[in-house]
């Protein structure tokens, strides 16, 4: 009894809790399951209806009534808004969303910031509800009370308008089959602005009966978001009642778990989505669902698997061809021809072509010392870190079909092993380097098979588990990593035996240097080998690749664990150019920095991610210096700008296909296309 007596009120809290995330991650996956957006700034969304509520909140029944209606209104507007943002995208899938709505969100945030303040704002409720009531001998916040109570009914009238009323039925109809509704004299284009806008209207109102709860402050929307996906992942989106008792367990995980088990809350939660991820992923078969994930009807993955089979039915198998992709003796020449998308290139002159961007990048970035200011030079050594991050995700992302957003896990694990190194005596930067690399392999070891098995948004998910989880490891793991302090005041990096420490800030960036340079040329040469065609292959046609007898798995396996490498390198990089690390450094925002970098790059450019990164952090660093406080607006506006004027990125301008679109649905970036298969677009 006295057990129960301890934690009642947090398992009270708990179900409040978790009925908030209900209605929040009832709106996402609404706008996920139904309209088909992957909607990253959902969490901002709730910041509105946050915002606006404690705004006009004064203490009586009519300011709470008149921020409810004001605060889901302008929820929903901005729902409605995403909607128009989002049309153009309708072909390019769920990452060019994800892309889009994440740097909306950070433009969104920053707005938020600069109207209201960024201090936490205090919430005043109706007088009658600012109180306590006695609840089985404990005193309980009445608001709490009244909340679940709300919560629960606006659960109720959201499911009863879906399940029974007309609107429900046209909007279930849009996302089953849009194009029989619009034969009923409905418009598909409107039900998705209304279901946009509905998820809005549920995440500003959420906003407004939670912020006594989950507060308006700078990081409200990042944490409701986070929350709100594993929700929706752990509740699936078939089942109202199924995300109902996902976000209850979440809800109890946050305030009961925290009370319970302190030390290990902070995994719980990602570990389960990984799980649940990882166990779905299970059922599906790779080999028939592509690396698109989705249906074979919408997926344009499975389309170029039916048309290859199409290709082959009647054909014997050849010899295989030298250039292609199939290389072992009767593996069918065929696929070779229809994977490079062109003619043999393999001439003296096309790669001199080829090499010439690489080598004019490499001149100019000689000659940066001699150009820059000892700041401007730091910066330049940080964006040759981010550069190869960048270029990891571009292997797993670009070549492996692989869309991530977990790679700064083994970026930090390179980065802790430096410093702790350093810490340690060992300052000699190539020892660093190959400790990082192995560490951070080995760490891709460990979590590859959860990776390598799923495709599309899944993937997406497991490698956000994946970072989030490792997040959690490093603010737990004091005596490692420093905690959320982190770790400064070590040694500086050697660059050879024998030398001393580099303080300047042209050594630094010399050395840099260097290493990215052998880690690209190293990168590029394995992706234009025969190890990288068949990794191309089984990206474009897994399906056949596995049919000709190609261990497809085996082949996204080493490519997790040479992306991880080289992300430890990146952060060993880091560590070497910056002399201090904090768990910012490897953050969920970092991931998404590096996705970013590599869609502006073009997915299958290793130097277009080297130029994205570059991009990123003179947009953060410098450029913004000469804006304080609105870098993250600046970094949105970054995001959005690329997603819309870069289809292709930076290598599809390059060859003259910037402007074209990418099959509809498609779930990586739309340039996987724009360079023949097994070459890498310099």
């Amino acid at each position: 009894m006295n057990l129960l007596d301890a934690h009642l009120v947090p398992a009270v809290d708990g179900v409040a809790y978790g009925l908030l995330l209900f209605v929040v991650a009832a709106g996402l996956s609404l706008a996920f399951g139904t309209a088909g957006v992957l909607n990253l700034s959902h969490g901002m969304l709730y910041a509105i209806g946050a915002y606006t509520g404690a705004e006009l909140s004064d203490g009586t029944w009519g300011g709470l009534a008149v921020g409810l209606a004001a605060g889901t209104a302008a929820a929903a507007a901005a729902g409605a808004g995403l909607s128009a943002a989002t049309v153009p995208l309708a072909r390019r899938g769920h990452l060019a969303q994800a892309l889009l709505t994440f740097g909306l969100a950070l433009i969104g945030g920053n707005l938020l910031i600069e109207f209201f303040g960024a201090d936490e704002l205090p919430v005043r409720v109706p007088e009658a509800l600012d109180s306590s009531v006695t609840l089985l001998g404990h005193r309980y916040p009445a608001y709490r009370l009244c909340f679940i109570l709300m919560a629960v009914l606006l659960a109720a009238f959201g499911t009863w308008v879906l399940t029974r009323t007309r609107v429900g039925a046209a909007v279930r109809a849009s996302a089953d089959d849009p194009q029989m509704l619009a034969t009923t004299g409905h418009s598909p284009r409107a039900v998705h602005t209304g279901v946009l806008a509905a998820a809005g209207a549920l995440a500003g109102a959420a906003g407004v009966l939670g912020a006594p709860i989950i507060g308006p402050g700078a990081g409200t929307a990042d944490t409701v978001l986070m929350l709100s996906l594993v929700v929706v992942v752990l509740g699936g989106l078939r089942s109202l009642w199924m995300t109902f008792f996902a976000a209850i367990a979440v809800g109890e995980v946050q305030t009961l778990g925290v009370s319970l088990a302190p030390d290990w809350a902070p995994y719980l939660l990602f570990a389960a989505m990984a799980a649940v991820l990882i166990l779905r992923s299970q059922f599906t078969e790779p080999a028939s669902a592509g690396h698109g994930g989705g249906d074979a009807g919408s997926d344009p993955v499975e389309w170029l698997r039916r048309r290859l089979s199409a290709s082959f039915k009647g054909r014997g198998r050849g010899t295989a061809e030298a250039d292609g992709v199939v290389r072992s003796s009767g593996r069918g020449g065929p696929l070779s021809r229809l994977l490079r998308g062109g003619p043999d290139d393999s001439t003296l002159a096309s790669r001199g072509r080829q090499a010439a961007p690489l080598l004019i990048l490499l001149a100019v970035l000689i000659a940066l010392p001699a150009l820059l200011d000892a700041y401007s030079l730091s910066l330049a050594g940080s964006a040759l870190a981010l550069g190869l991050l960048a270029v990891s995700v571009t292997i797993l992302t670009g070549y492996a079909g692989l869309p991530t957003l977990g790679q700064t896990a083994p970026f930090a694990v390179g980065a802790y092993a430096t410093a702790n190194l350093a810490d340690a005596g060992w300052t000699v930067g190539p020892v660093q380097v190959v400790v990082a690399a192995i560490a951070a392999a080995l760490f891709s070891v460990v979590t590859g098979p959860a990776v390598i098995r799923a495709r599309g948004t899944t993937v997406l998910m497991i490698t956000l588990a994946i970072g989030e989880l490792a997040s959690a490891a490093i603010n737990q793991m004091k005596s490692v990593t420093g905690g959320a302090d982190g770790l400064v005041g070590f040694p500086p990096t050697q660059a050879l035996w024998g030398g001393e420490g580099m303080i300047e800030e042209d050594q630094v960036y010399n050395y840099a240097l260097v290493v990215a340079v052998v880690a690209v040329v190293a990168t590029i040469a394995v992706l234009r080998s025969p190890a990288g065609k068949l990794l191309t292959g089984s990206r474009n046609a897994e399906a056949r690749m596995r049919a000709s007898g190609h261990p497809v798995g085996r082949y996204l396996f080493m490519a997790h664990i040479g992306a991880g490498a080289l992300a430890g390198i990146g952060g060993s990089l880091m560590v070497t150019v910056q002399q201090y690390l904090s768990p910012a450094d490897v953050g969920f925002e970092i991931a998404a920095f590096a996705l970013l970098a590599a869609v502006i790059g073009g997915s299958t450019s290793v130097i277009g991610g080297l130029l994205g990164a570059g991009l990123i952090v003179f947009t953060r660093d410098w450029v913004a210096s000469s804006w304080p406080g609105h870098g993250p607006l600046l970094l949105g506006a970054l995001f959005v700008a690329a997603v819309y004027l870069l289809p292709r990125g930076l290598a599809g301008l390059r060859l003259g296909t910037g402007a074209r679109g990418p099959a509809k649905g498609a779930e990586l970036p739309p340039d996987h296309d724009s360079v023949p298969a097994g070459k890498v677009a310099p």
